[in-house]
């Protein structure tokens, strides 16, 4: 699988398109993509990304994000 296939899936994901949210381990983003192309991408789309422990999650919605606690 090529990197850009990878994060691809990531966005063709019934969740990503209904503006819902995904998730991905951050280890498979580095084994078959990289960091700053995810990065490149949720940003492209102008969605959120966090990291939280082993864990991306990306919330497939360009509206304003607000973290509460």
């Amino acid at each position: 699988m090529c990197p850009y296939e990878f994060i691809n899936r990531i966005f063709e994901a019934k969740a990503a398109k209904s503006g819902g949210v995904v998730r991905r381990n951050i280890a498979d983003v580095i084994k078959f993509s990289s960091i700053p192309y995810l990065v490149n991408e949720v940003e492209a789309r102008g969605f959120h990304l966090i990291e939280i422990e082993d864990q991306f999650v990306i919330f497939c919605n360009s509206g304003n994000f607000k973290l509460w606690c």
